[in-house]
Formats: structure tokens, C-alpha cells, sequence
């Protein structure tokens, strides 16, 4: 017992020994420049893994082994400080800013490295720099932020998301959105994530940065890393937004009296184009005695509806996040939730996102460390502007005639159906009421991981991820709407899908210091992915009443469609990198994947993606000492291939279809050949190569990057067709043909214009300039057509011409009466349209304009004052058109639906030169083709984002728990300054599903979701 006594008094002697030596040093961080406080500054103890980061308010408290330990400070952005304890209890520490950002800690594929090391070309954006204005997701934060990024924002639709491309179009019949890959899971949708979740975004644009991603990353890569915990004490955060948007842009039509008059003009005119010259009138002509609820006794219109008005109001919207992050010097946490309720511009549509994110990070011991996250998004989106060319809302905003009610004093619904020979669409409040989808969606994202820590120099992770995903669409169209669903008595339709997705992802990572002049980082890994769909849709018409919607398909007596199907993916992956760094001037990296995929032909299951890159900073040179001024100089240069498999499944399989037919007097089911199959298909390859150049100067004032890159696609996986007389169903296969080449160059500029204690002002310019050719197609190079189709052919691909060029003819303008005759070679008349035509009297088509624009270019400038900030961005795209398809319906119609006031501008003998057509019955109107007078110059300058903010000082907090507030107002689409006549210039509607290649109806506008003007007031607040 004595003994024991001993060894406990012995025991605790030590423990006591050892506690004294543990000191405890407290201080601040701050900015020397302006010695503001520096919050999430990390520092650690030299040597060790130990360490803590700073609070909002910049202050920390850690426990050093002894006097003599260093604690090493590092914040991005910001020259890494070396302090030793010594005798000092309370340290303050103050970080100078580095502008040329070389520690920068980047994330790349399977890692992370400094962004000095890199040879490749990969742009970082920072969770501060994404979410200076409110946006509902990824892709459209994005936008105007890296230079070679495309961002085009299509739809102002609640809850839609952008289109992004990365250094252009390098694909035909293939899918051409980047890979995204959230905290290491690839190939999930990131536009569902909630943006506030986000803590950087690196994009991966050369094949030196992409090859590791091999036959996926033929489009690029933008991952995407979510925040994590913090060690130190627990903070909490919250951001918030309410905003206001507002139509600002018009698309002016006729009112009611010019609607009358040019309605009674049209059918006068209609005698001169009659072949047989008759006498024209309407059905009933438009007065009281016809109509008595829409005209006066003087036959004056009773009503001047403002359509545009009636639909396109004010909303409101607002979005709310919180966060809380924390841990220990082993344990670190995060807990966020967040919620986005976005009213659209048009009525009656609206997106609700309910989003929750965890994420655990442990070191269990010295060998092991273990972790993960799990995001769940929720989210409902009520679209009413689908059906693009149908009588949707957005049309009807347009052809609605104004002489009608939203509602007779009775209650009942007007419409041009009220009107015997208009075309009958509904008006659209009626339809946006009646007609819509309801897309409910419910995904979970996330990961788990162990880190083995084998030596010092080496790892082995193995993470498991994966991503569930289930939609459901409701549809429902009200048996009320004339032309749309009133002769189905009613249309339901729900369909689902459910997608799972998992992967497994498993690699040695080996750093390895050689000697003082070089260091080598290797990795080594195999991947296992797997995807797999099921779905189903049903469609019911005739409901005994409109209150079942899809609530109740059963309330339906007719079934016209039902389905179903499931389908599964998978992959096998091999890769590896090898980085070399000598003396921190020369850089080598080598990286290659050997990818296989079930998508393949037999012969071409597995392919090989390898790339090299090489840089060289100058500025470390001895040489280069005496040139203090300069901060950096360096060049680099890569050259690799990367692939596309993203395209449908089992094309390299013969397919067989199941139809049904009439047999006997019944319905019988069928098996026929459905697809041909080539088993030879394989992966489309891009073969990238890329050459930089980052300079700073002046301690980082000024800070550029220049990049020049050439991309060129082969083996492009295009539709072939084959004759109908081989009995397929589908009468094309994949195959492996043409090629395409992407170049051009990429310019970032940043300047520090005025620092000072007070004052600082700083800008950034992206300059983009991309060339687009197709350098071969198939055997014989001819043109292919590949829609959409608009009363003719819109786009066509031409080897020596860029994807996206838009296929029409020329209009000169109208006949006059002087050229009655040379009218009358084309059986037409003065006051018709006048167009080019081929020496044997037929339509000349030619290329007429292009989808992509020749440069686009963002200017971005942030002034600080003290406490005040303010900031504005300029965007800015050249050398682009877009097609104004609702000129069509809109000034070739008159005596169908509504028109634009520029039919007021149409052809009359006293105004002949004009490029619109005499206005005339529509028994009478010319054929409409897609021509010169509809592609329109789309270029702009758009006042994209000016942000006005102010920080509180923490001193005014006092003993709240309170350390960081911040409220701003902003304005996004403050201007645009465009020749296009449509409500934007940037627009698609013949494809706004993301996920797909709409390479070809980009800038194709048919009554498009205007963009608004938002007024925005936000708050941040942290304790």
C-alpha cells in the first residue's frame, strides 16, 4: 500500500511538472496596413500539428510547450509571420498583405498545393468574392469571376440555374458542362447546394490541372470546398437578404386603339394579296353591338390591358443562413442551415430551398484521422413558363390582344378565344393560375473518410462517397385553358426519378522533402464509381374536376401515357501525378488516368489520359535579385488529354424498343429494333495545350496573369445518320467523327490603385477571346443541321465555321412599287418582304450570325474608407447575336393575336422603305423564315453588381457577445446597353435544361423570362 502511495505521489509530481511547463500566450492578429482585426488566422507551433486560429475579432489563446516555442501565423492573402514566445504572455501580431497570394493553398484533384507550385492553369475564387451579391446558386456566382469562364444566365426563372462553359465548345452531340466535384464527390449537381455553404471554388481549365480527372474532364473542373470547423472557441454566424426585383426592360405592343385600327387595316389589305381580290372582313367586326362587354356605345374600347403589366410584377424575395463552426486542437465541426424563399417576376412563380449541412473532422491519434459531411438540400420550384413555341405565359404577354379583361365583371376568365378568328390562347394570369410544374426535389450529398498517416512523408486516404437525388414533376393543365388542355378535359402528369450515385476513392499520398533545394510530391490511386437511375411517368386526361390536379390521377378517365425504365453506369479508374519543385524555380508535374466505362464499345472499354507541365519562376533567379520591384515572374506550360464520355447509355449495344400495336382487334405489345449499336464507340479525346504567364510587381500592386491555350477535340461522338431502310427506330448511331479546335487568350489584371491607413482602392479586369472552329465533321465535310428547328433550320455546322452559327436568310427590306415586277419573279407583291435569292430564283441561306460572343471582359473595382465600402462590376460581351424568333408571331400575324408597336413602322404606299410587311390578313401573310431582320446584334455592357456597405466598429459592441456586423445594399442588372430588342440579350428558350448540350440554342429567343432589375439590402452578423 505504501508502495502505491508512492507511485501515485510520483505520478502526479510529473503531471504537475509537466502542466507548469505548458504556458499560456494570448494576443491579436491585425492587418498592418489599416490594423483592422484579421479573424481565421491560423497559427501553429512550429513543428508540431498543434495549433488554433484567431476569433472574429482577431484574438486566440494557445498553450506552448515552453518559452522557446515559435508560433508561425499564416492568413490567405497575407505575408506567414515567425514569432518566438520567449518571455511574452500576451503577443500582437500584424500581417502585411501579399497581393501576389504565391502561399495560397489551392485545391486540385486528389489534393491541395501551393499556388506557386503550379504548372498548371487553375483560378481560385474565395467565399467573400462569390457571394458579393445574392445569388441562388453556383454557377451563377460565378459569373464574370474567372477569366475563360462563360456564365451565361439564360433564365430569370426562380430556382434556374446558369449555363457555364469553360474555354469554349469543344463538343457536338456530347454533353458540355464542366465536372463539378463538391468536397472531393464527383460529378454531383453544386448548383443545389446553398451558395453561403461554400467556402472556395478552384476551375481546372488545362489538361495539366484536368487529366487527373481523365475521360471527364474534357469540359474542365470546378471544385467546389464547403467550410469546415475552426478550432478555438464556437462561433456562430448569419447572413441574410431580403430583395426586390422589378421588370426594367419592355417589349412594347399595341394598344387597344392601335390594336383595332391596324386589326380593320389588315383585313382592308387583305384584298390587294388575294389571288382573287375578295372583299375582307371579319368574322364580327370589333364594336358594341358585337361586343358589347369590350366596346362603348361609340364602339371606343372598353379595356386597354398592359399584359406585360399584369404579369410581370414586383417580388419579393429573401434568404436566410446560419452557421456555427468550432473545436478543439483534435476535433473540428460545423453545423449550417439555411433557407431561400425567391418570388419570381412572373406571377405565380416561385423556388423554395431548405438546405442543412454537417461536417466532422477527428484526429484520432498520431496515425490516423477520420472525418466527413452530409448535405441535405430540399427544394420546390413552381415553374409557369414552360413549353417554349406552345401558347405559354411569356408568349401570351405579347399576342394577348389589349382590348380584354383579366376577368369579366362576372368573374370569368377573358381570353382571344372570346374572338372569333384570333387565335384562342388564354390569357396568360388564366394560364400562370392554371398551368404548371411543380418540381419537388430532395438530395443528399456527402463523404466519408479515414487518412492513414503511414510516415511522416507518407498518407493513405480512402473516401467514400456518394450523392442521392430523387425528383418528382407535377404537372397539371386546367381543363378551362382553351388550346392548351381544354379538349383533354384536363391534363395530369407526374413523373419520377431517382438517381444514386457512390464512389470510391482510395490513394497514396507521398511528400518527400529530398534536400534544402528540392522537394516531390507523388500520388497514386484507384477509383470505383457507380451510377444508377430509375424512373417512371404516368399521364391522365379527362378529370371529372379540376380540384383533383395531380393529386389524384385516378380522377382522370382517360390514361395516355405511362412508363418506366432504370438505367446504371459505372466506372473503373486508375491515376497518378508526380509534382517536382527545384529550388522553388523549376516545376514539373506529370499526371496520368486510365479510365474505363461501361458506356464504351467492347473494343475501347478502357482509354489513357496523361499530361505534362513545366514552370519556371523567373523571379527567384539570382539574376533577378536586383530587381526588387518585381514580386514574381514566372512561366509555365502544359500539354496533355483529357476526355468526354457524357453521353447516353448503351449506344455502343444494339437496342431493341417495346411499342404496342393493333393485333386481332386489340392492342398487342411489340418488340422492334430500336438501335443499330457500334461497338467501337470510345471516349471523345481534347487534347489541351496551355502557356502562362503571372507577374507582380510593386509588392504586389499590381498583380497579372496571362494565359494563351489551344484545345482540340477528336473523335467527337456524333449522330450519324443511316438510312431508314435499315428499320431502326432511331435512325442515327454514334460514332467517332470530326474534331474541333478551341483558342485563345485569357487576361486578369488586378490593381492596387491607393492604399493608405484609410483608404484603399483596388480593381480587377478579366479579358476573355475565344475562337471556335470545326475542322472536320464526317467523310465527305458536309454541313450538318442540328436544330432546333424554327420554321426552317436555325444552326448549322460547317467545317471552317464556329458551333452555334445561325443558318437563315438575308432580308433586304420590302419591295417598293417601283419593283412590282422583280416582286412578281417570286410571286409576291410591293409591300412584301425582300430577301437574296440564288440565279435560279431559289432562297439563298447563308450564315447569318453567331450564339457565342468573339470577347467578353468584366470590370471590377472596390473602394474602402475606413469603414464604408463600395464596389461595382462591369460586364461586358462582344462580337455575339441572338435570334428575336418572336418577331414572327408578333409582326407577321395581325389579325391572329396582338402585335409589337414596330408593326406600326410596316410597309404603306407612303412609307415603303421599311423592313416590315405590309400588315394583311393572315390568310394572306408571306411565309416567315428565319432571317437577317430577326439576328440581331446581341452584344452588351451590363451594370452587373454595385454594392454599397459599412462595418460596424467592434467597439461599439461592448461586453455583447456580438464581434463582426456588417449591413450593405446592392443593385444587380442596374443597366444594359444593347441594340437587342428582346428583353435580354442573354437568353434561351428552345433548351434551358442544364445538364444537356444546348450548344445550338444558345441566344435563340422565343418569348423569354425577362431578367429584372434586384434591389437588395443585407446583413452579416457573427458572435
Amino acid at each position: 500500500m505504501k508502495r502505491k502511495f508512492i507511485y501515485y505521489a510520483i505520478a502526479c509530481m510529473l503531471l504537475s511538472i509537466n502542466a507548469m511547463a505548458q504556458l499560456k500566450v494570448s494576443g491579436r492578429v491585425t492587418n498592418a496596413s489599416d490594423k483592422t482585426p484579421l479573424p481565421n488566422v491560423t497559427i501553429q507551433i512550429k513543428g508540431t500539428s498543434n495549433g488554433t486560429i484567431t476569433s472574429e475579432s482577431g484574438t486566440f489563446t494557445i498553450q506552448v510547450p515552453d518559452a522557446s516555442s515559435v508560433l508561425i501565423f499564416s492568413f490567405t492573402g497575407f505575408t506567414s509571420k515567425e514569432v518566438t514566445v520567449g518571455n511574452q504572455t500576451n503577443i500582437s501580431v500584424a500581417l502585411e498583405e501579399s497581393a501576389s497570394q504565391l502561399n495560397d493553398i489551392v485545391v486540385i484533384g486528389y489534393g491541395s498545393a501551393k499556388k506557386s507550385d503550379l504548372t498548371g492553369s487553375v483560378a481560385s475564387v474565395k467565399a467573400e468574392q462569390l457571394m458579393d451579391r445574392p445569388v441562388p446558386n453556383v454557377s451563377q456566382a460565378l459569373q464574370g469571376k474567372v477569366a475563360g469562364v462563360d456564365v451565361n444566365i439564360n433564365s430569370s426563372a426562380p430556382g434556374q440555374v446558369a449555363k457555364v462553359r469553360i474555354r469554349g465548345i469543344g463538343s457536338i452531340n456530347s454533353n458540355i458542362d464542366p465536372l463539378y466535384v463538391v468536397d472531393g464527390v464527383i460529378g454531383v449537381d453544386a448548383n443545389a447546394l446553398n451558395p453561403s455553404d461554400i467556402a472556395s471554388i478552384e476551375v481546372l481549365k488545362d489538361a495539366s490541372s484536368t487529366a487527373i480527372f481523365g475521360a471527364r474532364g474534357a469540359n474542365g473542373v470546378i471544385i467546389v470546398s464547403t467550410k469546415r470547423g475552426v478550432r478555438g472557441q464556437t462561433r456562430v454566424s448569419y447572413e441574410g437578404n431580403v430583395n426586390v426585383s422589378e421588370l426594367y426592360r419592355h417589349l412594347p405592343t399595341l394598344n387597344s386603339d392601335e390594336f383595332v385600327k391596324t386589326y380593320n387595316l389588315a383585313f382592308a389589305n387583305a384584298t390587294k394579296f388575294d389571288p382573287d381580290h375578295g372583299t375582307w372582313a371579319p368574322d364580327k367586326a370589333l364594336n358594341h353591338t358585337n361586343f358589347p362587354l369590350l366596346f362603348d356605345a361609340n364602339d371606343k374600347p372598353l379595356y386597354n390591358t398592359n399584359w406585360e403589366k399584369e404579369v410581370y410584377k414586383p417580388a419579393i424575395s429573401h434568404s436566410h443562413y446560419i452557421n456555427v463552426q468550432g473545436g478543439s486542437e483534435k476535433s473540428l465541426f460545423s453545423l449550417s442551415a439555411g433557407y431561400l424563399d425567391q418570388d419570381g417576376l412572373m406571377t405565380e412563380s416561385w423556388f423554395k430551398r431548405y438546405s442543412t449541412r454537417l461536417t466532422f473532422d477527428n484526429d484520432v491519434n498520431k496515425w490516423l484521422s477520420v472525418g466527413g459531411n452530409v448535405s441535405v438540400i430540399s427544394s420546390k420550384q413552381r415553374v409557369v413558363s414552360e413549353s417554349n413555341g406552345a401558347l405559354n405565359v411569356p408568349r401570351m404577354v405579347s399576342e394577348e390582344v389589349p382590348i380584354l379583361p383579366v376577368k369579366y365583371p362576372d368573374g370569368s376568365w377573358a381570353g382571344n378565344n372570346d374572338i372569333a378568328g384570333l387565335e384562342g390562347g388564354p390569357n396568360p394570369v388564366h394560364i400562370a393560375q392554371n398551368r404548371y410544374t411543380l418540381n419537388n426535389n430532395l438530395q443528399a450529398i456527402g463523404d466519408a473518410y479515414l487518412n492513414f498517416h503511414i510516415t511522416k512523408d507518407l498518407d493513405f486516404k480512402t473516401d467514400f462517397g456518394y450523392n442521392l437525388n430523387s425528383t418528382k414533376a407535377n404537372y397539371f393543365s386546367a381543363a378551362d385553358l382553351p388550346h392548351l388542355s381544354a379538349d383533354q378535359g384536363g391534363v395530369a402528369t407526374i413523373t419520377n426519378n431517382t438517381n444514386t450515385y457512390w464512389q470510391s476513392e482510395n490513394y497514396l499520398t507521398w511528400n518527400k522533402k529530398i534536400n534544402e533545394r528540392q522537394r516531390m510530391t507523388a500520388l497514386v490511386g484507384i477509383s470505383f464509381q457507380r451510377y444508377n437511375n430509375e424512373n417512371f411517368n404516368t399521364e391522365e386526361q379527362n378529370f371529372i374536376s379540376d380540384f383533383f390536379q395531380y393529386h389524384n390521377l385516378g380522377a382522370g378517365s382517360v390514361r395516355q401515357t405511362i412508363g418506366s425504365g432504370d438505367y446504371q453506369w459505372s466506372m473503373n479508374s486508375y491515376f497518378a501525378r508526380v509534382t517536382y519543385n527545384i529550388n522553388e524555380k523549376y516545376l514539373f508535374t506529370a499526371t496520368g488516368r486510365y479510365d474505363g466505362s461501361s458506356r464504351f464499345g467492347e473494343n475501347n472499354k478502357y482509354a489513357f489520359f496523361p499530361s505534362v507541365g513545366a514552370g519556371w519562376n523567373i523571379s527567384q533567379e539570382e539574376f533577378m535579385k536586383k530587381a526588387s520591384w518585381i514580386d514574381l515572374l514566372k512561366l509555365r506550360a502544359s500539354y496533355g488529354i483529357s476526355g468526354n464520355q457524357e453521353i447516353g447509355q448503351y449506344l455502343s449495344q444494339p437496342q431493341i424498343v417495346a411499342d404496342n400495336t393493333p393485333l386481332g382487334g386489340a392492342n398487342a405489345s411489340i418488340l422492334l429494333p430500336g438501335y443499330i449499336g457500334n461497338p467501337d464507340l470510345k471516349w471523345e479525346r481534347s487534347l489541351q495545350f496551355d502557356a502562362g504567364l503571372e507577374f507582380a510587381i510593386f509588392n504586389g500592386r499590381i498583380n497579372l496573369n496571362l494565359d494563351y491555350y489551344r484545345r482540340t477535340t477528336k473523335d467527337l461522338l456524333l449522330q450519324a445518320p443511316i438510312p431508314w431502310s435499315a428499320g431502326m427506330r432511331t435512325a442515327n448511331v454514334y460514332q467517332n467523327v470530326g474534331s474541333v479546335r478551341n483558342s485563345g487568350i485569357e487576361v486578369n489584371l488586378q490593381t492596387v490603385n491607393v492604399k493608405s491607413k484609410n483608404l484603399t482602392w483596388t480593381t480587377n479586369f478579366i479579358f476573355t477571346s475565344n475562337k471556335n472552329e470545326i475542322l472536320n465533321l464526317n467523310r465527305g465535310n458536309a454541313d450538318i443541321f442540328p436544330g432546333p428547328n424554327f420554321l426552317g433550320q436555325t444552326n448549322v455546322l460547317r467545317v471552317g465555321q464556329p458551333i452555334g452559327s445561325f443558318y437563315g436568310m438575308t432580308r433586304l427590306g420590302t419591295y417598293s412599287t417601283d419593283e412590282a415586277a422583280e416582286a412578281a419573279q417570286h410571286s409576291l407583291l410591293p409591300g412584301d418582304r425582300k430577301y437574296i435569292y440564288n440565279a435560279d430564283g431559289t432562297p439563298y441561306y447563308s450564315i447569318i450570325g453567331r450564339a457565342y460572343p468573339k470577347w467578353t471582359g468584366m470590370f471590377s473595382s472596390t473602394l474602402k474608407y475606413k469603414n464604408w465600402d463600395f464596389s461595382f462590376d462591369i460586364r461586358i460581351v462582344e462580337g455575339v447575336n441572338a435570334a428575336a424568333t418572336f418577331k414572327h408571331s408578333t409582326e407577321d400575324r395581325q389579325t391572329l393575336a396582338n402585335s409589337l408597336k414596330t408593326v406600326l413602322d410596316a410597309w404603306t404606299p407612303e412609307h415603303q422603305n421599311t423592313m416590315i410587311a405590309q400588315v394583311r390578313s393572315y390568310k394572306f401573310t408571306q411565309d416567315s423564315h428565319f432571317d437577317t431582320w430577326w439576328v440581331e446584334d446581341a452584344s452588351f455592357i451590363r451594370g452587373q453588381n454595385f454594392t454599397l456597405g459599412y462595418n460596424f466598429p467592434e467597439s461599439m459592441f461592448g461586453r455583447t457577445k456580438i464581434n463582426r456586423l456588417r449591413v450593405y445594399a446592392s443593385v444587380q442588372n442596374l443597366f444594359v446597353i444593347t441594340d437587342y430588342s428582346g428583353y435580354d440579350p442573354e437568353v434561351e428558350t428552345f433548351n434551358t435544361t442544364y445538364g444537356s448540350n444546348s450548344a445550338f440554342s444558345q441566344n435563340l429567343d422565343f418569348f423569354s423570362y425577362p431578367r429584372p432589375r434586384v434591389w437588395n439590402l443585407g446583413v452579416s452578423l457573427g458572435f
